[in-house]
């Protein structure tokens, strides 16, 4: 009688996750605005300050040149993206489809709008310490906690890559003061809005500050391409 046909187990290594760890840190890295757009990012240094294999750190290169997070240039090395103008249009175009419906179909007392009560008071209380890069992590996580009230995983999944696309936007600007002081107190019209529950009008404010900040974003861009 014939032997039966051996069963291959697959051997399962911890290289994938350990690459989806270290991308996460990287990613962390482009949000927190420790790395800018246009950055050189040494193989060696890097796998050194995270810990990692040289492979590992290849691999998570891979992934995030994938999602557009970084680029590689043949015989120069990995750098970090740097957006484009059509990039910097489509990502506020993005937005306003997104945080604007998804505010509008809010419901009082939504766990999210604490957390974007929170992300105020972080803005607040690093505009006073005058840490700027602080104040424009706060603004993607209050903006962050608008798409979360739409109660969908996917959508907020989609949205954390904008979030990264947006602080790699944010990081062209070389004055974070410039950039961010306008739109503390705005959020914080926006908040009161929603806490009293005026969706629609929080809604409408939303539209025209997307609006608004996409004007004053392209205005500050083109600055700093002629500087």
């Amino acid at each position: 009688m014939p032997a039966p046909d051996k069963i291959v187990t697959p051997i399962v290594t911890a290289v994938q996750p350990l690459a989806d760890s270290v991308a996460a840190r990287i990613r962390e890295k482009v949000i927190s605005g420790e790395l800018s757009p246009g950055e050189h990012l040494s193989e060696v240094s890097l796998s050194e300050e995270l810990q990692v294999s040289r492979n590992t750190l290849r691999e998570v290169f891979r992934l995030l040149t994938k999602e557009g997070i970084l680029r590689h240039e043949a015989n120069r090395g990995v750098f970090v993206t740097t957006p484009s103008i059509s990039t910097i249009i489509d990502i506020y175009r993005i937005r306003r489809l997104i945080e604007c419906q998804a505010l509008a179909g809010a419901y009082p007392r939504h766990p999210a709008i604490a957390k974007m009560r929170e992300a105020v008071e972080s803005a607040k209380e690093a505009r006073k310490a005058g840490r700027w890069l602080a104040v424009g992590s706060a603004d993607i996580a209050f903006h962050s906690a608008i798409v979360e009230l739409a109660d969908s995983p996917r959508l907020s999944a989609f949205y954390s890559h904008i979030s990264l696309e947006l602080r790699l936007v944010f990081g062209l600007l070389k004055d974070p003061e410039y950039l961010h002081a306008p739109f503390v107190d705005q959020n914080e019209k926006l908040i009161e809005q929603v806490e009293a529950g005026n969706f629609k009008q929080a809604a409408e404010m939303l539209d025209s500050y997307l609006q608004q900040a996409e004007r004053f974003i392209m205005l500050a861009y083109s600055k700093a391409i002629e500087g």
